[in-house]
Formats: structure tokens, C-alpha cells, sequence
């Protein structure tokens, strides 16, 4: 398993992962598989998104805004467990030539819903 650590620098953000994660499945050695890549936090989540237009990345944080308003919550940080829980805090990719197989448009994606904080993202690759 590799630990990929990032620093986050706002309370909502969308950083692009696409390099460390293709860095860990070369350093993982395996040509053919596939690639876990979890987030093991309840306040942030790893997505498939599109990379080619910076623009969507503020769509999608205003998107999550909008459908979990502020409003008087139980829980402190409450909005960021649940904007986390309408992404996803796992992916898995086939891994083809020693790199992830994404479409053209697709990049992986760290978001961030209760930042600034380190966060981890634990990568395992499978032989396959």
C-alpha cells in the first residue's frame, strides 16, 4: 500500500491527483491489474471528474453547497459529512501499461469539505 499525503489549503477544494496516483502505479511495479485509491476520511471524498475545464470544479463545489444548505445542524462540521457522503470515499481503475485507464476528459480528483487539513489517500495495486 502506498500513502499519498496532501495538504489542503481552503475549506471546500478540488485537487487534481491524477499524477501521484499514475507516480504510485509505477512505483507499484504492476504492468497489468487494478488500483484502489481510498480516501480514509469522513469529511472529504476521491473522484472521477473532468479536467479539462477548471470552471466545473467550482460548479461542482456550488452544486454541493446549494443541495446542503447552511442551516442549524446537529454536529459541528455537519455539512462537510454530508456533502462527503454524496461522493465517494473510494475508486478503482484498471490499471493497463503500468497506468490507470481514464477517458480522455477524466482526471482523479482529492475534494475537500472541511479544509485547511492533511489529508491521505492509501493506494493499493493488484497484479492482475
Amino acid at each position: 500500500m502506498i500513502k499519498i499525503v496532501k495538504k489542503t489549503n481552503y475549506k471546500s477544494e478540488v485537487i487534481d491527483i491524477t499524477e501521484d496516483i499514475k507516480e504510485a502505479v509505477i512505483k507499484s511495479g504492476v504492468k497489468n491489474g487494478i488500483v484502489v485509491i481510498f480516501c480514509p476520511h469522513s469529511t472529504s471524498s476521491v473522484i472521477i471528474f473532468e479536467k479539462s475545464d477548471a470552471a466545473l470544479k467550482r460548479d461542482l463545489l456550488g452544486m454541493l453547497k446549494d443541495v446542503v444548505p447552511f442551516r442549524d445542524y446537529s454536529h459541528p462540521n455537519a455539512r462537510a459529512h454530508l456533502k462527503a457522503a454524496f461522493l465517494q470515499s473510494n475508486l478503482t481503475l484498471i490499471v493497463d501499461n503500468a497506468k490507470p485507464v481514464l477517458g480522455k476528459w477524466q482526471g482523479i480528483y482529492l475534494v475537500e469539505f472541511d479544509g485547511p487539513r492533511e489529508r491521505n489517500i492509501l493506494v493499493k495495486v493488484i497484479n492482475g
